[in-house]
């Protein structure tokens, strides 16, 4: 994103719209810091501009600057990868994918939100020590798949790396059985970023309501809050 030094007439109405306060004041204008910006363009999907002076510019559709755009604006399509969103439908359609089935966790680790950030040098963090501990089974059909150089180590792309985004969601599957030692491992490394991250666990139920992995997680370091997205009668398992 930038502003037309020529229209812009120093209002301010645009800053407080900006997630990462990449927008300031020079000589009596506002000005846009392009290392900053997400490239999310929510500056200019406000309107708030009085005359216009916010617009967008063709480099934000170049690669690696287009993985920003594609990564911090919801209402675009990952041209790289042809994905849309942060990541993938997850629990939301298990009913009918059995993307998890019983004797496994799928793990999402959302990186970045709510409005925190990140540089993808910081979510490669995540996924090299996660491949280091053997959980490398991470979603193809994710996005953030998509920038990795190699998945079998979890390291991204070069090019990729400095660029920072609004979000991004690393999702893996793990066996219940080693669920424990992913906890173990999630923990110790949310120590050693620069940024903050929500965990989800997506697990099958057992009869009676069951959570098949609530005792794992007691043990854990983490404190559950149980939430649910549950589909009734929607479909027919594949």
């Amino acid at each position: 994103m930038q502003i037309d030094m020529e229209r812009c007439v120093g209002c301010g109405r645009c800053h407080p719209y900006c997630p990462d306060q990449a927008i300031y004041f020079e000589d009596g204008v506002s000005k846009i810091d392009e290392d900053l910006c997400f490239e999310c363009g929510t500056c200019l999907r406000s309107e708030i501009c009085p005359v216009e002076a916010i617009y967008e510019v063709d480099n934000v559709f170049t690669y690696p600057r287009s993985v920003r755009k594609f990564f911090s604006d919801p209402t675009t399509t990952h041209k790289e990868t042809n994905m849309p969103g942060r990541g993938t439908e997850e629990v939301k359609t298990n009913d009918v994918t059995n993307r998890f089935i019983k004797g496994e966790v799928g793990v999402a680790l959302e990186v970045g939100r709510p409005t925190v950030g990140t540089r993808l040098y910081e979510v490669e963090k995540i996924t090299m020590r996660l491949a280091k501990a053997g959980f490398n089974n991470f979603e193809e059909l994710n996005p953030v798949s998509g920038l990795m150089a190699d998945p079998l180590t979890g390291e991204f792309k070069k090019e990729v790396l400095n660029e920072r985004i609004l979000s991004a969601i690393v999702e893996f599957i793990c066996s219940e059985n080693e669920l424990e030692r992913c906890l173990n491992v999630v923990h110790k490394l949310s120590k050693q970023i620069d940024t903050v991250f929500t965990m989800s666990l997506i697990t099958c139920y057992d009869p009676g309501m069951k959570i098949r992995i609530q005792d794992t997680i007691n043990k854990s370091k983490f404190t559950p809050r149980h939430n649910a997205k549950i589909n009734i009668g929607i479909g027919r398992r594949l």
